[in-house]
């Protein structure tokens, strides 16, 4: 039997091949720059690291050993020197627009790893398909900064589909939408006027803070940041302090917050506390020219007419007071209907020189 003969025999025993064929074959042998596979034929199939998959820093060694069994594409039967070139990383992108086609047609979630940020939003990899996500999808919010997501794990929808284009669209905007409507529905569900509900300071502005309640913000206005005054709520409250806060009232989709529980409402106890003849402590708030007003505790303000702060005739308060100064005054009326407490420093001061009179002529 002549050679020639003898390779005529084995080429009809050898299956044929064509480009764009998809064949299986079995690795044997794996290079840093390309994997040589067994495929049946009268040559070996080449996968460069090229055809392999657009991974940077790629190290075959690590992916794919002797002896297992791949599926790749034919690109050319014969490169030139007798090799079979075949792709594996084309064979995925075909499959993964079949997969990215169901995924788009069926409004599927998908999962995948922001690969590159780029002019204008991300790009992400699904199954060797690339997928680019504008920014304006990327967040429900404005995103200054795209930067944070390179490298991590996001989940989207595809909402556009062209292959003929190669443009694949993704959509996280909607998703994230979707899941604040769901967190709402709940929230309104289970909360009502007067619950105690745990909150953190999503902003603080001049006139309050809104509070982030897990699926809807609510308003802390400043006058229910605390029974007595707030001046400035940005010295109070700092973006992403928790709080326990009182739903004060609901109003559709609005609802306004208040730190003043029943509970702790200085007037609660006043008939005791600041009843007429008690002598009490504070702090001068501020002054008009009819007289200074005192608080006695956050919330708690009471009136020392001018006529009322020394025995002898005084023009207005700032002559002989100022603000921040602690006082000394006796109580001498309560409308706690009106929440108005009038105080005196003149009637403690006659009371004193009574007693001190007393003192002296007993001595005597």
């Amino acid at each position: 039997m002549s050679e020639e003969f003898n390779m005529e025999l084995i080429d009809s025993t050898m299956k044929t091949i064509r480009t764009g064929e998809v064949v299986e074959g079995t690795v044997i042998g794996v290079k840093d720059d390309e994997i040589i596979l067994n495929i049946g034929y009268k040559s070996d199939g080449i996968i460069t690291k090229a055809e392999y998959s657009n991974e940077p820093n790629l190290d075959l060694t690590a992916k794919v050993s002797v002896g297992d069994k791949m599926n790749a594409k034919v690109l050319k039967v014969n490169d030139g020197e007798g090799q079979v070139v075949l792709t594996y990383k084309r064979l995925l992108a075909e499959k993964g627009r079949e997969r990215l086609e169901e995924a788009y047609n069926n409004k599927e979630v998908l999962k995948a790893v922001v690969t590159q940020v780029v002019s204008g939003g991300l790009n992400v990899t699904f199954e060797e398909s690339r997928i680019f996500i504008p920014a304006s999808l990327v967040s429900d919010i404005y995103e200054k900064n795209l930067e944070k997501y390179a490298g991590q794990e996001i989940e989207f929808v595809i909402s556009e589909f062209n292959p003929k284009r190669h443009r694949y669209i993704g959509d996280r905007k909607q998703l994230l939408v979707a899941e604040k409507l769901e967190k709402q529905r709940e929230l309104f569900e289970r909360i009502n006027a007067g619950d105690t509900v745990e909150g953190v300071v999503k902003n603080v502005t001049d006139f309050g803070a809104f509070i982030d309640l897990g699926g809807a913000d609510g308003l802390l206005h400043i006058s229910e940041m605390s029974w007595g005054h707030v001046e400035n709520p940005k010295k109070v409250f700092k973006v992403g302090e928790e709080l326990k806060v009182l739903i004060k009232e609901i109003n559709g989709s609005k609802i306004a917050l208040s730190l003043k529980f029943p509970e702790s409402n200085p007037w609660l106890n006043a008939n005791e506390k600041y009843a007429a003849g008690n002598v009490v402590s504070g702090k001068v708030a501020r002054m008009t020219d009819f007289g200074a007003f005192v608080e006695l505790e956050p919330g708690v303000d009471a009136l020392l007419h001018v006529s009322q702060i020394a025995k002898e005739h005084i023009d207005k308060p700032a002559d002989v007071l100022s603000i921040g100064q602690e006082i000394t005054a006796k109580i001498v009326d309560l409308n706690e209907a009106d929440k108005k407490i009038s105080l005196s420093m003149k009637a403690l001061l006659t009371e004193e020189a009574e007693n001190t009179a007393e003192e002296e002529s007993i001595e005597e």
